[in-house]
């Protein structure tokens, strides 16, 4: 009796588990707008030397619908311009000759356009889904900028949103431990889980110092829709010169009357600011303006020279490579080289030069002057846009050492 019991125990468990096993359902895959499912999928990355045609022709599609296929879409999805490094799928029909039904091309991390090659010929650009998320954070300086995001745990962008606004005001190759920074800003993420950088930065305070830098982001424009930032006064944190023509190195001489040469090993002044870098570190117009000067010699090794204004003119030293020539109209932040060691140095680095009224002078000693003030009829509503924007930053505590 016992044993018959048992039997049957050993039945039912089997059935349970064989329900258990029937019922489990696939997890079911969607992207780019498919199933995956249905399909059989060829996931790939371009690499130097593919084309579109090779790509296709090895999933077994013949030439001739290759070129019907690249007629047909060319307006859309050019063949001839796919980019190695970019993501790519295939999709093919669940059939015994898994026909292939679509190439899904990603442009970037958003965009991406499905081309149908099977007997429909289409091609569409779509866009995968986005949400913004709005963030509050803080950090503070033990050692760099770079290190106080990362131990937060934040994407390298906010360290680098953070130099854009504050580069007029902010010297960050003098950054203090125990400085410290908050800030509102927005992140996209794709399909809610993929990081696809930063929207837009509302406010910031960097206390840097024990003195609170306020940066609060404005539209100036309503019809272009360009922002600017302003500080708790409404004054622009965008000034007429950057602080400095690279970022993230370290200065490894300062402007001096007296110094002792490296290469020269004599005693002489030096009348520019070195930043040292690793070679091919972009250098970059400190302002707007005209190249005056775009050559080498033994000294300056190759260099640029640029004309701001009758009262203003700078210059940078030893670049491995020029990137402007004699003439050109160059904009703030604009390429101009990269860091090198041409000339007389001993290492890679830039000498930054500056010139006032035809006088070689140091840019930390001088009052430079500020751009893109508001009018006097703006601050009233500027002030009441910020209102509520600067409590809720100001409600944000500081991150401690």
């Amino acid at each position: 009796m016992l044993a018959l019991v048992a039997c049957e125990d050993d039945v039912k468990d089997t059935a349970v588990k064989e329900k258990v096993e029937k019922v489990a359902p696939e997890p079911i895959e969607k992207k780019f707008g498919f199933v995956l499912n249905d399909f059989e999928v060829v996931k790939g990355v371009v690499e130097s030397g593919d084309s579109f045609g090779y790509l296709l022709d090895q999933q077994g599609v013949d030439r001739g619908k290759i070129y019907e296929i690249s007629q047909k879409v060319k307006d859309t999805f050019n063949p001839a311009r796919i980019t190695a490094g970019k993501k790519y799928m295939i999709l093919k029909a669940k059939d015994s000759a898994k026909t292939p039904q679509y190439f899904v091309y990603q442009n970037d991390k958003i965009n991406y356009t499905v081309v149908g090659i099977g007997d429909s010929i289409s091609a569409v650009k779509k866009k995968r889904p986005v949400s913004v998320k709005r963030r509050k954070i803080s950090g503070v300086i033990a050692s760099s900028l770079s290190e106080a995001v990362q131990e937060q745990g934040l994407s390298n962008l906010v360290m680098y949103r953070l130099s854009d606004i504050y580069q007029w005001s902010i010297d960050f190759f003098k950054l203090q431990k125990g400085d410290q920074f908050k800030m509102i800003y927005s992140e996209k993420y794709i399909d809610d889980t993929i990081f696809a950088g930063i929207e837009n930065v509302e406010a910031a305070v960097f206390k840097h110092g024990d003195r609170p830098f306020y940066a609060f982001e404005y539209e100036i424009d309503s019809i272009t829709g360009k922002s600017s930032f302003y500080d708790e006064e409404a004054k622009a944190l965008q000034s007429f010169f950057l602080k400095a023509p690279l970022n993230y190195s370290r200065i490894s001489s300062r402007y001096t009357k007296r110094r002792f040469h490296p290469v020269q090993k004599r005693w002489k002044a030096h009348l520019g600011t070195d930043y040292a870098a690793a070679t091919g570190t972009p250098i970059v117009s400190t302002a707007d303006g005209r190249v005056i000067a775009s050559s080498y010699t033994s000294g300056n090794g190759n260099y640029v020279k640029v004309k701001h204004n009758d009262k203003y003119t700078t210059q940078y030293l030893h670049m491995s490579k020029r990137n402007v020539k004699n003439g050109a109209r160059v904009k703030q932040g604009d390429v101009i080289g990269y860091v090198g060691s041409t000339g007389l140095a001993t290492g890679p680095h830039v000498c930054y030069r500056f010139w006032v009224h035809g006088k070689q002078v140091d840019p930390y000693r001088q009052n430079l002057p500020t751009a893109k003030k508001l009018a006097a009829n703006e601050k009233e509503n500027y002030f009441a846009a910020i209102k509520d924007l600067r409590k809720t930053l100001d409600d944000i505590p500081y991150k401690e050492m």
